[in-house]
């Protein structure tokens, strides 16, 4: 019922698309979701707050995201296909300016971009910061901070994140 709402209020969305209860979403035509993805508990989807025609959050097909995600998007979000993603996880493609005397609030956003591939697995608890590109088929654990981009197939983890050489 809330999927039919949002798709009613704006969001671009395919078929068979399932979110519980608890998740927000806000600017729904700067959102576009795939087929056969589902949002359990808690998930927020989170565009920047401003009159825009440009899609910042845009997910694929047959994604499983776990309860407490957050996308906050300033830029642009994008979400491959067949993803699974862990319990409260955070993704941002952006963050504040820094100038030494001026309140962060006081200061504009520097907007990147996440691009996460197809196939990946993302642990519970981790947080993916602005400009990660995650290629196909990588896996990353529980906890991690992700500061940079990896490649496919490849295992990160800790805080920053480091690619693991499974020894």
């Amino acid at each position: 019922m809330r999927l039919f709402a949002y798709r009613v209020l704006g969001m671009k969305q395919g078929r068979r698309n399932r979110m519980e209860g608890g998740g927000r979403c806000r600017r729904l035509s700067q959102i576009e979701i795939g087929d056969y993805n589902s949002f359990t508990q808690g998930c927020w989807l989170w565009p920047e707050d401003t009159p825009s025609d440009v899609v910042r959050i845009k997910v694929g097909n047959y994604n499983y995201f776990n309860r407490n995600l957050m996308i906050d998007a300033c830029g642009m979000v994008e979400i491959g296909n067949e993803n699974m993603f862990g319990p409260d996880i955070y993704i941002t493609d952006s963050d504040h300016e820094i100038l030494q005397g001026t309140p962060s609030h006081r200061l504009p956003m520097r907007k990147g971009r996440v691009k996460i591939g197809n196939g990946c697995w993302i642990g519970a608890g981790v947080i993916i910061l602005k400009n990660v590109e995650l290629g196909d088929g990588c896996v990353v654990g529980a906890g991690a901070v992700v500061t940079k981009s990896f490649p496919a197939n490849t295992v990160v983890a800790g805080i920053p994140a480091r690619a693991l050489d499974g020894k």
